[in-house]
């Protein structure tokens, strides 16, 4: 059974290209572009790997992520931005107590 990636990005152009090089590497991948369709895709389906992206519609990554890891299920969780400062990128410290 191939591994289960959900994409949550709304940039559809990338998220399109994450998916056609993820599925030419046999992953089984959903794709979501909008904050709180995927935090509800996340929470109805076990995935391996959630590829999020920080700013999304409706509700941004990072609440997403936080929501998530309030579930007692964890799911491997990497960030994609396209913001670039110290500021943006050390915004706060991640929540499931991490240091």
């Amino acid at each position: 059974m191939p591994q289960r990636i959900l994409i949550i990005e709304d940039n559809k152009d990338l998220a399109h290209l994450l998916e056609l090089h993820l599925r030419d590497l046999s992953y089984d991948v959903t794709l979501s572009f909008e904050g709180p369709k995927g935090l509800a895709e996340a929470e109805s389906v076990d995935y391996d790997l959630i590829i999020l992206d920080l700013m999304l519609p409706g509700m941004d990554g990072l609440e997403v992520c936080r929501r998530l890891r309030k579930r007692p299920a964890y799911t491997p969780i990497l960030m994609l931005t396209s913001k670039s400062s110290e500021v943006d990128r050390v915004q706060e410290k991640p929540t499931n107590g991490a240091p």
